[in-house]
Formats: C-alpha cells, sequence, structure tokens
C-alpha cells in the first residue's frame, strides 16, 4: 500500500530517524550557532577597522599619493625623458647618420669593390687550380685505393675467413656444449636456493604483518580516522563560522560607516552648505555691489585720469622741447620728399590724356 501521509524531516516513513546526506550529526548543527556568534564578535572589530583602514588609504591615495605621483611623473618627464629625447633626436641621431654615411663612404664602397674587382677573379682563378689538382689527386687515390683493397681482401679477409670456418666454429660449438651443462646444473642450484627463500620470506611477512600491519591498520581505523574526521568537521564548522562572521561583519560595518557619512553630512555638511548659501552668499554680494565694485570703478577712473595727466604732460613737456629747439637752432629744412610711385590720380590723367590724342589722331 502507499503511504498517503507525509513523513517528518529528518525522519524516515516508520518514524526512525534518517542521517543526513551531508554527514552533519545534531551535535554539529548544535554547536553551529555558538562559534558563528563568538566568531561574529571577535572578527566584528577586525573588519571595521579593516574596513577603516581602506577608506582612509583611499581619501590618502585620491588626495595625496596620485597628484603626488603626478607631479613626480611630470618633473621626471621633465628632467630625464625631455632632456634624452632631445639629445636623441638632435645629437645621437644626426652624429650616427653622419658616421653610418662616412662608415659606408671609407669602409663599405672600397670593401665592396674589392671584393667584386680583386678577390671574386682570384676566388675563381683558385677554384680552376684546385679544381684540376682534386682532379687529379681523385685518380691516383682510386688508384691506390684499388690496390689496397685487392692486397687487403687477398691477405686478410680470405685467411680470416678460413681461421673462422675450421678454427673458431668448432670451438665455440665446444664452448656452448659446456655452458649449457653448467646452465642446467645453475638452474637446479638457484631452485633450491628460490625455495629457500621463498619459506623465509613467508615467515617474515606474516611476522611482520602480525607484529607492525595489523596494529597499525587498527590503529588508523580506531584512532586516527575518528580524530582526523573531527578535525576536520571543527575545522571546517570554524572556517565556515569565520566566513559567515566576516560577511555579516561588513555589512554592520558598512551600516555604520552610512550611519556616521550620515551622522556628518547632516551635523556639518548641511549646515555649513545652508551658512554658505544662505549667509555667506549674500553677505558676499552685498560686498561686491556695495564696496568692491565701487573701489574698482574708482580705482579705473583715478588710473584714467592719472593715465590722461600723465600723457598731457609727456606733450608739453614734448612742445617745449621743440619750442626750444627751434629758438636755439632755428627752423629746420625741410626737403620735399619725391614719390616715385606715380599716384593713382596722376595715372588716371595720363591715361585720359593719351586716349584723347589718339581721338584727335
Amino acid at each position: 500500500m502507499v503511504d498517503l501521509e507525509k513523513a517528518p524531516p529528518g525522519r524516515s516513513p516508520e518514524g526512525e530517524p534518517v542521517p543526513r546526506a551531508d554527514g552533519e550529526g545534531c551535535l554539529v548543527v548544535a554547536v553551529r550557532l555558538p562559534v558563528r556568534i563568538v566568531a561574529l564578535v571577535l572578527v566584528l572589530p577586525v573588519r571595521m577597522a579593516w574596513d577603516a583602514l581602506v577608506v582612509a588609504g583611499r581619501f590618502l591615495r585620491d588626495t595625496v599619493l596620485r597628484p603626488v605621483g603626478r607631479a613626480l611623473a611630470w618633473l621626471g618627464r621633465a628632467l630625464f625623458v625631455w632632456p634624452l629625447v632631445g639629445l636623441w633626436r638632435y645629437v645621437v641621431v644626426p652624429v650616427a647618420k653622419g658616421v653610418g654615411w662616412l662608415g659606408n663612404v671609407l669602409l663599405v664602397v672600397p670593401a665592396v669593390w674589392v671584393y667584386r674587382w680583386v678577390l671574386t677573379p682570384a676566388g675563381r682563378a683558385l677554384a680552376w687550380c684546385c679544381a684540376g689538382v682534386g682532379a687529379v689527386l681523385t685518380a691516383l687515390g682510386r688508384g691506390l685505393y684499388a690496390g689496397l683493397a685487392w692486397l687487403a681482401r687477398h691477405l686478410v679477409v680470405v685467411p680470416a675467413g678460413w681461421l673462422y670456418a675450421w678454427v673458431l666454429t668448432p670451438i665455440g660449438h665446444l664452448l656452448a656444449w659446456c655452458g649449457r651443462g653448467l646452465a642446467r646444473c645453475g638452474r637446479g642450484v638457484l631452485w633450491c636456493l628460490g625455495k629457500v627463500v621463498t619459506g623465509i620470506g613467508a615467515v617474515l611477512y606474516w611476522t611482520l604483518r602480525i607484529l607492525l600491519v595489523l596494529p597499525a591498520l587498527a590503529v588508523w581505523r580506531w584512532v586516527l580516522a575518528p580524530v582526523g574526521r573531527a578535525l576536520a568537521v571543527v575545522g571546517r564548522e570554524l572556517l565556515d563560522a569565520l566566513g559567515h562572521a566576516w560577511r555579516i561583519a561588513g555589512h554592520l560595518s558598512r551600516a555604520v560607516g552610512r550611519a556616521l557619512a550620515a551622522l556628518f553630512r547632516w551635523t556639518v555638511a548641511e549646515p555649513a552648505r545652508w551658512v554658505y548659501r544662505s549667509v555667506l552668499t549674500p553677505v558676499g554680494h552685498a560686498v561686491r555691489d556695495t564696496v568692491l565694485r565701487p573701489l574698482a570703478e574708482a580705482a579705473r577712473a583715478a588710473g584714467r585720469a592719472g593715465r590722461q595727466a600723465l600723457r598731457s604732460a609727456r606733450l608739453s613737456v614734448r612742445q617745449a622741447r621743440a619750442d626750444l629747439r627751434r629758438t636755439l637752432f632755428g627752423e629746420p629744412e625741410r626737403t620735399p620728399s619725391v614719390d616715385r610711385r606715380e599716384p593713382s590720380g596722376a595715372k588716371a590723367r595720363t591715361l585720359g590724356s593719351s586716349t584723347t590724342a589718339l581721338t584727335k589722331d
């Protein structure tokens, strides 16, 4: 029959407790919450201090380190990069081009000429001479090789073949027969020694197994493995607790930071903004309109009057100096200036008179 009633979680349909799929027992679940609470209490100050250090570091980076870095980078470019670039562009490159051109003219062109018109003909002549000498030496070597090969065949190869066929082969067969007999005797001795060694090894194996392996296996199976599992569970729970505590501490630290930021904004920033917008700005505008602008207009008017007075004084001094010069030295003679370029009106009148003369003719 089909059981229509749903079994409670953690129990079988017969009412017996069922172990969890992940291997966690009731003790682990009961210990987990206190461990996480203790870990949260211990980790929360560390996380808040870490977040404070992060905020201070970012503020220091944005307000101090980054401008100082940019200034040092600009100073480094001004002191090192730009002088080196100018030295490379306006000193090293022209000097290198001049040295390259000079080397090309003094070394490369003469070397190419010597190679093309001296070394190449000499090399070809030497190669032709070497080819003739090589052909003569090749013919001599072939004849000498044929004679030596005939002598080696009749003096070394043929006697060596006879010696191998009629002396060494029978001796080798005899030695092989003796070796096979000795090998059979050695195999029997080795079989006996193998049986003895096998018995001794079996005795030692069972002695070591009973005295060392089985006790070590029992200690591993019934002591070390349970202790290791318990330590693994404890370590996993501690790591999980620290992770949860770090994340929860992060949320709490973020909430505290936002609360402090809001408190600073509503107690310092907003009142300062209101004072600047509602008090200082109208006062500044009033001071500018009632004091600064009239003072500026008066200063500009005084400046214009002073400049006009100085201009009048300079004109008076210049006129007095000219009158004194005319009184002492007389009126200077003026030579009429002759303009070599004909004015446009005279040019037009000349063209008009020439056209009238042509019509009369």
